[in-house]
Parts: structure tokens; C-alpha cells; sequence
């Protein structure tokens, strides 16, 4: 990509700044892949959270290859949600919102049917309500305005 001889160029964010070490950037670049596929996994298993597994993928891709940052950035599905969260921190509405709705679903079916022990129940309902705040107070820019 070229710029016009009048505008400057873009000075690199400082999260995509690539690590120098090349043994650091193929570890970044094979843990970016793994957690591309188990963020696809989890589109289809609801055990598995997309959108953790796709920030994580980003992040070692800023470090290790620009190529593939680019790509998941571009990604049709992935994209809006990592883009958002690079550049507002934020998670969109809709996605915090199911992101909540199927690991309740998921924990609530593992305490009833999986988990015998009340003290192992107890210990996932409570993790599951403390990340469900954690994930609640995340921003979200699209977040629509409460009605009176």
C-alpha cells in the first residue's frame, strides 16, 4: 500500500509492533493459529468462546505476522469484533449479550447433568456469574439507550 507524496504515512499502531525475535514470533504465529481454531470450534461447540480465542489469535498476529493480523482483521465473520476491540476496547452488544446467554446455558447444563459434587457446582456457578460481570462491564459502543 502506497500513500500520496503529500499525505504522511501512517505510523504503526503499537500493538501491531512485529517482536524481534524470530524463535518469539513463530511461537506467537503457531499460538495465533491454535486459537483461530478453537475460536472456529467455538462456533460450533457452544463449550468453546469464540470471541476470547479470536482477540487472543490478533494479538499474536500484531506481533508475529502483519500478513496474518491483515487477514483476520479483513475476516467477514471475525473482523468487526476484533477491529472493534483494537480500537475502542469495546465488544458489540449483540455478541457480549450471546457471549452470556450460551455460557450460562453451557454451565447451567454441566451443573445439572455432568457435575455431581455440590462443592465443583458451586465453584462454576460462581465463576460463571463472575465472568458474566466481567463481560457485562466491557464497553460496548452500539449498546442501544435504555427506555423510561
Amino acid at each position: 500500500m502506497t500513500t500520496a507524496p503529500d499525505e504522511p504515512a501512517a505510523a504503526p499502531s503499537p500493538r501491531s509492533r512485529v517482536h524481534a525475535s524470530p524463535v518469539v514470533r513463530h511461537l506467537l504465529l503457531a499460538a495465533g493459529f491454535v486459537a483461530v481454531g478453537l475460536g472456529v470450534a467455538g462456533v460450533f461447540l457452544p463449550v468453546l468462546p469464540t470471541t476470547p480465542f479470536m482477540l487472543l489469535a490478533a494479538a499474536c498476529f500484531a506481533r508475529s505476522s502483519p500478513r496474518f493480523h491483515r487477514w483476520l482483521l479483513g475476516h467477514r465473520t471475525f473482523g468487526p469484533i476484533v477491529g472493534e476491540w483494537e480500537r475502542h476496547r469495546a465488544i458489540p452488544w449483540r455478541t457480549k449479550l450471546w457471549a452470556i446467554a450460551l455460557m450460562s446455558a453451557t454451565l447451567a447444563a454441566s451443573i445439572v447433568f455432568f457435575v455431581m459434587n455440590p462443592w465443583v457446582q458451586g465453584g462454576l456457578a460462581g465463576m460463571g456469574v463472575a465472568l458474566a460481570i466481567w463481560l457485562y462491564r466491557i464497553p460496548s459502543r452500539d449498546r442501544p439507550a435504555r427506555g423510561r
